[in-house]
């Protein structure tokens, strides 16, 4: 009998979250530069996990504008006021990352039809090398359907305004990075 009331106590003193599972997602990405459609989906995930971890894929086929450390940099400063989210990088298979974060999540923004077709198809593949992991897709909000972070370096590139595109702290980075190539 005693032993009841020690586990109900126990588990009311820990809010009733006793042998919970911590909810761990991963939002992964090239994030290059995040851009205020990333921290739409970053801020709604936030909310719906114990802990979202988003990831900046290192892939080194591509030739980003920001180093994987400067995007990490850049993530932490966006979302600081966001205590559940953690940077990170991965080089490896999405759900090996998700799985190093006890995760069972990978969530993945939507913006278009377009976007769902490559992202069901990697969805598919991800649940094939794993089937214990979901693919959570989130609708972007409207306003930023037509964003991508290719659209924004390419308005920089040629001095356009970026301001209702990204937050002034990766405004600021952008402009510095492309007043570097120039010179």
């Amino acid at each position: 009998m005693n032993n009841d009331n020690g586990q109900a106590n126990e588990a009311l003193s820990s809010g009733g979250n006793a042998g919970k599972k911590e909810r761990v997602a991963v939002y992964p990405g090239s994030f290059d530069p995040v851009t205020f459609g990333h921290l739409d989906i970053i801020r709604r995930s936030a909310r719906q996990f114990d802990r979202l971890v988003v990831a900046v894929l290192n892939n080194t086929s591509k030739s980003p504008m920001f180093t994987v450390e400067e995007r990490k940099e850049l993530l932490a400063e966006v979302t600081k006021d966001l205590p559940n989210v953690e940077i990170d990088s991965f080089r490896d298979l999405t759900v090996r990352l998700v799985k190093s974060k006890d995760g069972d999540v990978i969530i993945r923004g939507i913006r278009s039809v377009t976007d769902f077709e490559y992202e069901l198809q990697l969805a598919s593949t991800n649940h094939l090398l794993d089937p214990e992991i979901d693919t959570m897709f989130m609708m972007t909000n409207p306003k930023y359907s037509y964003l991508s972070s290719s659209i924004v370096k390419e308005i920089a590139m040629f001095h356009g305004e970026v301001t209702e595109l990204v937050p002034p702290e990766v405004e600021s980075r952008l402009k510095a990075k492309i007043e570097a190539r120039k010179g």
